[in-house]
């Protein structure tokens, strides 16, 4: 005989709770019907489902609340997913956020779902309530479709869409070459961690160039490389500075994972970190502090992205008032490896 325990169902809390099923329903999906209900009725139902230890079926709970309980997130490149550090602790919050909050994410990357009408037919199939895009592409006119339409997404990176809602940081590049200038580096070069359609990528680049400019420097385009997101590409746009006939005397990596890659390569030289070339990364991974010598970086922070971009998705989600922008304080950790530490 078997001894597995009948499922509770929804009558048997409606029963004990001295409600209708259908009140049962509207508390338990929390959905907009639930806000006329009663505090005291409200209790009773959660005290109800609690004491007989009532699970909602997934399939009966999407029928009656209309929504999935699911998050889509899209990582906008698959190799983000293998090399770089940051998304990790990203999706580690996105995780811990839709926990909390009662939903289950469900990640994807652009090239696992491939062609143009990529977003559409992960939207039209009806297995996520809301879309969350990492580190999108200016150029994506397909996301840009579902961002102008109803469709509750959240953007973490701007597109440049005027109807995005976005999470994203305070500019840091200034911050970067501001310091290096302040220490002596007048050849200073930049290894952006990706293609230029990524719109943080460019912007991180126009600003080396603009904090150039404004300190009466003329950014040589001989100093400027494009990595591709792994410390592979960061070491290999690092040896060719090191091959000029002038190399840098300092560089600026677009992320920490770049940096590494640019640590590696002096190394390789037999050259040494500041004292031959300066190193300064973005993003503060916490292997940063750890690196040889200790990394001097931007701070933007992962984790406090991944809240804010999961709560402003499942505050549209729910119709909820949501604010369209989110910025992110940036903030520069000085370290050993641009010459100047405060320690």
């Amino acid at each position: 005989m078997s001894s597995k325990r009948k499922r509770v169902t929804s009558q048997q809390v409606a029963d004990l709770a001295g409600v209708s099923r259908t009140t049962v329903s509207f508390v338990l999906n929390d959905t907009q019907l639930s806000k006329s209900i009663s505090p005291e009725t409200r209790n009773r139902v959660l005290r109800a489902a609690k004491e007989l230890n009532y699970v909602p079926d997934a399939a009966a709970r999407t029928l009656a609340s209309g929504q999935t309980q699911t998050l889509g997130v899209v990582v906008a490149d698959t190799q983000h997913l293998e090399v770089d550090a940051f998304i990790a602790k990203l999706l580690f919050k996105l995780t811990d956020v839709s926990r909390k909050h009662g939903f289950k994410m469900l990640i994807e990357t652009v090239d696992e779902i491939h062609g143009g009408d990529a977003y559409q037919r992960l939207v039209s199939a009806k297995q996520i309530d809301g879309l969350l895009v990492v580190n999108p592409r200016a150029d994506d006119h397909a996301l840009a479709e579902i961002v102008n339409s109803p469709f509750p997404v959240v953007l973490l990176g701007s597109m440049g869409n005027p109807n995005e809602y976005v999470v994203t940081h305070a500019p840091g590049a200034h911050l970067v070459v501001d310091h290096l200038l302040s220490v002596g580096h007048t050849r200073i070069a930049h290894i952006s961690y990706g293609p230029m359609a990524y719109q943080s990528a460019r912007l991180r680049l126009e600003q080396y160039q603009q904090r150039l400019e404004h300190a009466n420097l003329s950014p040589d385009p001989e100093l400027i490389r494009y990595g591709n997101f792994s410390a592979e590409s960061g070491f290999e746009a690092m040896q060719s500075l090191l091959d000029l006939a002038q190399p840098p005397t300092a560089v600026f990596a677009g992320n920490d994972t770049i940096a590494f890659g640019i640590l590696a390569a002096i190394r390789e030289r037999g050259l040494r970190v500041p004292e031959d070339v300066a190193v300064v990364g973005f993003d503060n991974l916490p292997l940063a502090s750890y690196a040889s010598p200790p990394l001097t970086t931007v701070q933007t922070s992962a984790i406090q992205q991944g809240q804010a971009g999961g709560e402003m998705l499942i505050q549209r989600i729910r119709g909820e008032v949501a604010e369209q922008q989110r910025i992110i304080e940036t903030k520069l950790i000085v370290r050993e490896s641009c010459g100047s530490s405060t320690h």
